[in-house]
């Protein structure tokens, strides 16, 4: 292993934790409806937990409005019971053949907590890629303790390590920022 094997595997695994905040930050309500803030539910579907994106087609006609269609209306009630079930805090509507599901605006107090929430999951993500710093700097440094690299080529790998940590706290801060000005949005 070098230190250019090191470097692109923190780079990988950086861009991995990035795009995990920026999934975990699809399910956070904000002041209009996505299909993703349902998609995660699991429906006890034929004695297992199945993903309602698998279940369902999910559509967003309005800014406050949900409407899922299952590809099989047997599995109707099992859908309306796992939305009730989860932490959404929604009532769904059933005609039968689709669940409506109205979003109802978000209060001023319910908007910070969001914010503060999503703050929250920026920083966890920062911690991560922190991680991913500290273990790619001590495997760059155990290849300079077995010369396989010089100092110099150790102090470069690990500059440029420092670089790509900051690079890729500053693409959290802009998802974070993104997300939070989404939500306080009225």
């Amino acid at each position: 292993m070098s230190a250019d094997d090191v470097f692109l595997e923190a780079a990988d695994k950086m861009e991995k934790a990035v795009g995990a905040l920026e999934h975990q930050l699809r399910t956070i309500r904000t002041g209009r409806a996505s299909a993703a803030l349902v998609d995660h539910i699991r429906v006890e579907y034929y004695g297992s937990q199945t993903p309602l994106g698998q279940m369902a087609n999910i559509a967003t006609p309005d800014p406050a409005l949900i409407v899922i269609r299952p590809f099989d209306p047997t599995a109707l009630k099992a859908i309306e019971k796992a939305i009730m079930q989860s932490d959404m805090g929604v009532n769904p509507n059933s005609d039968g053949k689709l669940i409506r599901i109205a979003i109802p605006p978000l209060s001023e107090e319910r908007r910070r907590q969001l914010a503060s929430q999503v703050k929250q999951m920026g920083e966890q993500a920062k911690v991560a890629i922190r991680n991913i710093r500290r273990d790619a700097k001590r495997d760059i440094e155990k290849l300079e303790e077995d010369s396989k690299i010089s100092e110099d080529q150790s102090f470069k790998a690990i500059e440029d390590l420092q670089e790509l940590t900051k690079e890729s706290e500053g693409k959290t801060d802009a998802v974070v920022e993104r997300k939070s000005e989404e939500i306080m949005k009225f």
